[in-house]
């Protein structure tokens, strides 16, 4: 009957021991704002726009059928949500197609938010954006072993300004290959 305590102490220290081995250790960002290597930041605006279209999502699932990653990376979210628009989709989809065929390929899901909130309500919403599109990659068949969620919150914005466009283009999960 002693033993009860103890074992209780125990489940939370390594509870705990557990969330600080998973807990992000900052990284590097290489200056893509939209999620590929080399853009510019010129081009975040006009690539939100070719999604919201459909024009990215059509290259993005052929790029996922030639077995090379999707060249769209990055997925935007409305204000203080979680949920995946419908017009990436298609984005996701070739990202799923592209990890079920690479069953070696491992991605960060990294969650953002914009800077409106509090630091730790941001912090949650970017791991909740991150865990939404993990959970469409994994009813799509990939495994779960493939994915690492990190999230930023507000600490890594794509463009800083306080404007409805610039907010719009923080609110986002990035696939980091």
């Amino acid at each position: 009957m002693q033993f009860k305590p103890y074992a209780k102490s125990l489940a939370v220290a390594l509870s705990l021991a557990f969330v600080a081995g998973c807990s992000s250790s900052g990284g590097t960002q290489d200056g893509a704002l939209d999620g590929t290597a080399g853009s510019g930041t010129g081009g975040v605006a006009g690539q939100g726009q070719g999604m919201m279209s459909g024009q990215a999502g059509g290259t993005s699932m052929q790029a996922g059928q030639q077995g090379r990653i999707p060249d769209v990376r990055t997925i935007y979210f409305d204000f203080d949500s979680d949920q995946i628009r419908s017009e990436f989709q298609s984005v996701l989809t070739a990202h799923a197609q592209y990890l079920r065929s690479n069953g070696n390929a491992r991605v960060v899901l990294e969650g953002h938010s914009d800077e409106r909130g509090t630091r730790e309500y941001n912090m949650a919403l970017g791991e909740r954006r991150a865990q939404s599109v993990e959970r469409f990659l994994t009813v799509q068949g990939v495994s779960p072993s493939q994915f690492e969620i990190v999230s930023y919150g507000e600490e890594r914005p794509a463009v800083r300004g306080h404007s409805e466009d610039a907010y719009a283009q923080n609110r986002r999960v990035v696939f980091s290959y």
